[in-house]
């Protein structure tokens, strides 16, 4: 396959390990027609990809792609407008990047957008038949390492012919609604020893004037100003990386290194989803699962939480956050006192 003028994908060596840097490009990769990209022997459907940049789907499809076509090009431009730098990435970069090689997909999985379910989805869809319907999945099996292949498994030429052939997509929600969905779940819960116990302790010990012993030993009762307060604290970053639950998507991702075909959001999951399987060819046999959560993080509950929190916090918060807000087209929140 020829690569786009203006784009492409160039391979570093240092000192022995396996560098991938990956140009961003105005110009969106198109299949050649006829050119099968299923990585299936004997196979000669067309590919996901194909589907999407061929333009001979279904009207309803088509409705579809139209929103989804804005979002890459609004995301094309903020990438253009607020990055300069290009970066290296290494396989470890590309842990969050589920493969399918035998739909042609590639997903970067974002923890509280929906990944669950898209987990459920993909295991269905690479198993061969041993898995038929995703909520038969218990969720803490979805996340098992090793059910799914990640991106950052294959050698680098493998790498490189994914992303140049697969589709390739993402889902996105407003930033602050994920936050607080992950502090919710993992502070909120009382099941969530682990987290409690990696940060809650560290966070009371740092952020809470005079703790009580057994809350620092405990560390279940974090509060939302104080998992602020954690979260933009110079020395967090500078001990370890942000835990995925509450890593910037540009992080976990690299949309402006890495060209999506498809971004999905939170707002309008079940269209979107229902648009990713349908380009997938998997629509009549696959329903992407919806959710029974009655007390979804919504905006509301959002401004909720950030009642509590100064207009300092909340400025220094949306500074850390700004590039996913800015990237994914979305507004400051109106709750903000900034």
């Amino acid at each position: 396959m020829r690569m786009p003028r203006g784009g492409r994908l160039l391979l570093a060596t240092c000192l022995g390990s396996l560098f991938v840097l990956v140009i961003y490009f105005q110009t969106i990769i198109k299949p050649e027609p006829g050119v099968n990209t299923d990585s299936r022997p004997g196979k000669s459907r067309r590919s996901p990809l194909q589907t999407l940049y061929n333009g001979d789907q279904q009207l309803e499809l088509l409705a579809a792609q139209r929103s989804l076509q804005g979002r890459r090009e609004l995301l094309e431009q903020a990438c253009l407008s607020h990055t300069r730098k290009r970066q290296v990435l290494s396989p470890e970069d590309l842990k969050h990047l589920i493969v399918d090689d035998k739909h042609s997909l590639i997903y970067c999985y974002v923890p509280k957008v929906a990944c669950t379910n898209w987990k459920r989805v993909l295991m269905v869809l690479t198993s061969d038949g041993r898995y038929t319907d995703p909520l038969s999945i218990p969720a803490n099996e979805a996340h098992v390492a090793g059910n799914l292949r990640t991106l950052s498994e294959f050698s680098v030429p493998e790498i490189n012919r994914r992303l140049r052939s697969y589709l390739k997509f993402i889902f996105v929600r407003d930033p602050f609604e994920r936050l607080v969905s992950a502090y919710r779940n993992k502070f909120t819960r009382s099941y969530n020893t682990a987290f409690h116990r990696r940060y809650g302790t560290k966070i009371i010990r740092r952020h809470r004037p005079e703790p009580d012993p057994e809350e620092i030993e405990k560390g279940n009762n974090v509060l939302f100003h104080e998992f602020v307060q954690y979260l933009v604290d110079p020395r967090t970053q500078r001990e370890e990386p942000f835990n995925e639950h509450w890593e910037r998507v540009h992080s976990l991702c690299h949309p402006c290194l890495i060209h999506y075909d498809v971004v999905g959001k939170y707002e309008t999951l079940e269209p979107d989803a229902q648009a990713v399987l349908s380009l997938a060819g998997v629509e009549g046999t696959l329903q992407f699962p919806t959710s029974g959560k009655s007390t979804r993080t919504d905006g509301n509950m959002a401004a909720r939480y950030f009642k509590h929190i100064s207009p300092f916090y909340q400025k220094k918060l949306f500074n850390l956050y700004r590039m996913d807000f800015l990237l994914f087209n979305y507004s400051t929140p109106e709750y903000l006192r900034t």
